[in-house]
């Protein structure tokens, strides 16, 4: 009965048809699904970037010995942060320093630093992006104590 199968089959003129069909479900499947893994991979690298980013800017502000330096050593912090993760990034654009009381440094007051970064969505060519805004926007913020006992000077 095997042979009289293998006969029908190739009367039918069905032969391999059924690999076509599986190749060209599978391109339907897969490419959106690649699209979504790596999309999601780069806002995920884009939210560990800016919460290693805003939580060193507010603890090396809130550590150093004047606004100036202190601005200074956040703003480093945020551009290895960044960097680190692939993202080139400006980081004093990204970077945004408030505090709760002024000056910003004064014993027991707070200071928030608040990272964003815009992650752009992956093979999406730069005219598209400039008529429609193809970004997700990642955003974080981080409030680190001055310390209670810390010498003014």
């Amino acid at each position: 009965m095997s042979g009289w199968s293998a006969r029908r089959a190739r009367a039918t003129g069905e032969d391999g048809s059924s690999v076509v069909e599986f190749l060209g479900l599978s391109l339907v499947l897969l490419v959106p699904l690649v699209y979504l893994v790596l999309t999601l991979g780069r806002i995920e690298a884009a939210m560990f970037a800016t919460e290693g980013a805003a939580r060193e800017a507010a603890r090396t502000y809130v550590a150093a010995d004047d606004a100036d330096e202190g601005t200074q050593r956040a703003v480093a912090a945020v551009g290895i942060a960044l960097r680190d993760q692939g993202f080139d990034d400006d980081p004093s654009r990204a970077l945004t320093l408030t505090c709760s009381s002024v000056p910003c440094l004064a014993p027991g007051s707070d200071v928030s630093a608040r990272i964003e970064v815009r992650v752009p969505l992956p093979f999406v060519p730069g005219f598209v992006r400039d008529v429609i805004p193809l970004e997700v926007p990642v955003s974080v913020e981080r409030v680190a104590p001055v310390d209670t006992y810390r010498a003014t000077g």
